[in-house]
């Protein structure tokens, strides 16, 4: 390039007058005005758009700043540039100064989430592990700070260049909060708003400290792996229930299963206790046809003495204790494998608690009714 060309781009550079910036991107947040030399003319005209901040930094200090309007740049009009110019009773043409444009409009739908699951501790559960995504939205509300602490001397800061500082504040700031939280693990999931709100109270803070407002903070989904998800569907069930009534209903499921399976030893001990239950159901079908008869001999016979009460069984199951329950009921249990040869059984009259398979009266469960060979003669 000749000597000319040289003088000609500076003067054309000089005479530009005008500053402003046309955004036609929708992910620039801080755009430096790109002039020759950084030279600015006395009386040059500022345009700041809706949704624009200026920003003038002298040597890397910040100066002034400039909101939504038209401004003829005079030394009143910078006050504190010409404070740091040394400007006390004007200034020449031209003048040296850095301008960023800030964009102040909201920035929605930023996706957030944890890049690895968060590990918490639940009381009943134990150590577990959670992950999470939602949106968020921000916007500059601090210009300034936001040009010296996070866009430097970038001349064109880009939304995507916040966003990955951002990520991983919120999924910093998520961690601590979920941890302190401290509720059980089946609520993160049944109270996301809730728990949105508190996490943008807590990011809050930490946005603003770099001149950002954090406007919107969502939890879209909390999830956890699905074999934790199936234990705490089936823990809320047991949990909803009254114990004899579930007791009960997988005795019901036991005789079912038992009943598909009549050649083995389980169906030999469940027909024989289904067989139990139908003498007492015809017995007391047969007992209203009997009871004239029953009638007329109570009058002439004596009164039998009442009927014992039958034994109630307890179990042990995981080491937590079951029960009472009906022969059977525990029969069923047997049959069903909820209970097995070596678990333990007490009754009341026993002294400690007894495996099964020494229990006298419950080894018909086991089979062996098989006589055993005749000894040889």
């Amino acid at each position: 390039m000749d000597i000319f060309s040289k003088i000609k781009e500076k003067l054309t550079h000089e005479f530009i007058d005008i500053i402003e910036w046309l955004d036609y991107t929708d992910d620039t947040i801080a755009h430096r005005f790109e002039r020759y030399q950084n030279e600015i003319k006395n009386g040059a005209k500022l345009i700041v758009r809706e949704g624009q901040t200026a920003v003038f930094v002298n040597e890397g200090q910040l100066a002034d700043v400039f909101t939504p309007g038209t401004y003829d740049l005079t030394t009143k009009n910078l006050p504190i540039l010409a404070t740091l110019k040394g400007w006390k009773y004007g200034f020449n043409s031209p003048f040296k100064a850095e301008v960023y444009f800030v964009n102040t409009h909201l920035f929605t739908d930023e996706k957030w989430g944890t890049k690895n699951p968060i590990t918490l501790s639940d009381d009943r559960f134990g150590l577990v592990e959670i992950r999470a995504f939602g949106t968020y939205a921000y916007k500059i509300t601090d210009a300034g700070k936001f040009i010296i602490d996070i866009v430097g001397t970038d001349n064109n800061f880009t939304n995507f260049e916040i966003n990955e500082h951002l990520k991983s504040l919120i999924a910093t700031r998520f961690t601590d909060t979920v941890g302190e939280a401290n509720l059980p693990i089946e609520l993160y999931a049944a109270n996301t708003s809730e728990l949105s709100e508190t996490c943008q109270e807590v990011m809050a803070p930490e946005f603003l400290s770099v001149g950002i407002s954090l406007e919107k903070f969502y939890i879209e989904n909390v999830s956890m792996p699905e074999d934790l998800k199936k234990e705490i569907f089936e823990y809320s069930r047991i949990d909803k229930l009254d114990l004899d009534k579930l007791t009960k209903f997988k005795t019901a499921k036991a005789i079912e299963a038992a009943a598909k399976n009549e050649g083995g030893t389980a169906g030999a001990g469940m027909g024989m206790g289904m067989g139990f239950v139908l003498t007492q159901q015809m017995g007391g079908m047969m007992s209203p046809q009997m009871g004239g008869n029953q009638q007329m001999q109570q009058a002439s016979a004596p009164v039998p003495p009442p009927i014992p009460a039958a034994v109630q069984y307890f179990y042990a199951v995981n080491g937590a204790q079951q029960g009472p329950v009906s022969f059977e009921q525990l029969q069923a249990l047997f049959a069903g494998r909820t209970i097995n040869r070596d678990s333990l059984v007490w009754k009341q009259g026993m002294s400690n608690w007894t495996a099964l398979k020494d229990v006298e009266e419950l080894k018909s469960f086991l089979g062996g009714n098989t006589p055993p060979p005749l000894p040889n003669s």
